[in-house]
């Protein structure tokens, strides 16, 4: 497999992140999306430029991974909600929370640049092709219309969804 080049992440946030679950979130104007506050020491990772790991702490317990998207000074982000595990994997990785425990994600990585040598994305190879699945986001209630929006991405019979 190689490493997918900074240009990959330099596009459209929906379509960036092919893994098996993900979720889209789309700058300022995306009131479920952290950037929707403002450029904060929290978000400014997210403000950043592509291809760099946002991660953050949620109900003070757990650790979300964003693979940032787009421009620099856009905000926006691909959160990562589940993977199949292929190798070097222990436990479940089926939701943000379980899929960092699972890969040992935490602050430390926060701003890690995902063209490194130790964590990055990468391209699968091969032309198998599969049916992706759009839904609203999960948990973003709060956002208004923004909740209803199919921005959240998954591959079809894929049994390492989080939900269906």
């Amino acid at each position: 497999m190689r490493k997918l080049p900074r240009g990959f992440y330099d596009r459209d946030t929906v379509l960036v992140g092919r893994i098996v679950e993900v979720e889209a979130y789309l700058g300022p104007d995306d009131r479920a999306s952290h950037a929707s506050r403002g450029l904060t020491p929290r978000t400014a990772v997210m403000f950043g430029p592509p291809g760099h790991a946002y991660v953050y702490l949620v109900y003070g317990m757990h650790w979300c991974m964003n693979v940032v998207t787009e421009e620099a000074g856009h905000a926006s982000a691909v959160l990562l909600r589940a993977l199949e595990p292929v190798k070097n994997i222990e436990g479940r990785t089926q939701g943000p929370a379980l899929l960092t425990r699972a890969m040992g994600i935490d602050k430390r990585l926060n701003g890690h640049d995902l063209l490194s040598g130790d964590l990055y994305v990468a391209d699968p190879g091969g032309d198998a092709p599969i049916r992706i699945v759009r839904r609203p986001r999960i948990g973003v209630d709060y956002s208004g219309h923004w909740a209803r929006r199919l921005l959240r991405f998954y591959v079809a019979g894929s049994p390492f969804v989080s939900r269906k």
